[in-house]
């Protein structure tokens, strides 16, 4: 199977697996290329109220695949760019599942995620200092807006990996499972997820993601769109809520993180 994204919808969860398990799930430029309209067509699809990003087999993603890259290095991270501020900006909770590698290109792709778990033989590094390259600033900020300016240096002045105990402690990962957990916890955590209010997700991520602007548009959906009082309602009898409020169509980005 050539390298590729494949992706299904199964009970509200959009699942993404990056398929390149011949060099450890690197990305190519097709790759890449390919995962901002892929996002598009995911936020846009009713059926999708939270994605999973994952990688095929033992690995998340080695980074880039360097010799589908050649030529100019500029134009090579202007695609890897694009494609963390479509996942970034999807507009519904994302979570990377990580195991293995998840290295480069790869942790670029993790970080832009919401929420990232990792199995516990997993391994996180950024590796420009390695190959010459400057690190987008873009994808600088958000690295420290997870991880602090200290342990953003450490990695991408030094390129060395970090385990998921670290990283853990860091801020770079939201949970750690042990071997064969990752998958069983993931799918439980994504059913958490779909159940909860979308107008509260979506709205959270905005404010989250530092975008303040918008209190106003928030404040006329939570009192129109009908989610505020079924989960008031449902609380008070005692049943689960049943939430309607969908996030609209996609729009202009937000200020990227």
């Amino acid at each position: 199977m050539e390298p590729q994204l494949l992706h299904s919808v199964a009970d509200g969860v959009a699942t993404v697996v990056i398929h390149h398990p011949a060099k450890r799930n690197a990305m190519t430029a097709d790759m890449w290329r390919a995962l901002p309209p892929l996002l598009d067509t995911l936020a846009a699809d009713p059926a999708v109220r939270v994605l999973v990003l994952t990688g095929e087999g033992g690995t998340f993603c080695a980074g880039a695949d360097i010799s589908s890259l050649r030529g100019s290095s500029g134009e090579a991270q202007g695609l890897a760019v694009r494609a963390e501020e479509a996942l970034a900006s999807f507009a519904k909770p994302t979570l990377a599942a990580v195991r293995g590698y998840c290295v480069g290109g790869g942790c670029q792709l993790a970080a832009a995620c919401d929420l990232r778990f990792a199995d516990e033989e997993a391994s996180f590094g950024i590796t420009p200092a390695k190959l010459g390259i400057v690190y987008a600033a873009s994808s600088t900020r958000r690295l420290v807006s997870l991880v602090g300016p200290a342990t953003a240096k450490y990695l991408l002045f030094s390129g060395e990996l970090i385990d998921a105990e670290r990283a853990l402690r860091t801020g770079l990962v939201d949970e750690v499972l042990p071997g064969g957990e990752l998958d069983k916890r993931v799918a439980e955590f994504s059913r958490i997820l779909v159940s909860r209010s979308q107008l509260t997700q979506a709205a959270a991520k905005e404010f989250a993601d530092g975008r303040t602007d918008r209190d106003a548009y928030w404040a006329r959906q939570a009192r129109d769109g009908g989610d505020t009082a079924e989960g008031v309602a449902a609380f008070l009898e005692r049943r689960p809520p049943d939430f309607t409020w969908t996030t609209p169509a996609p729009g202009p980005p937000a200020t990227p993180r």
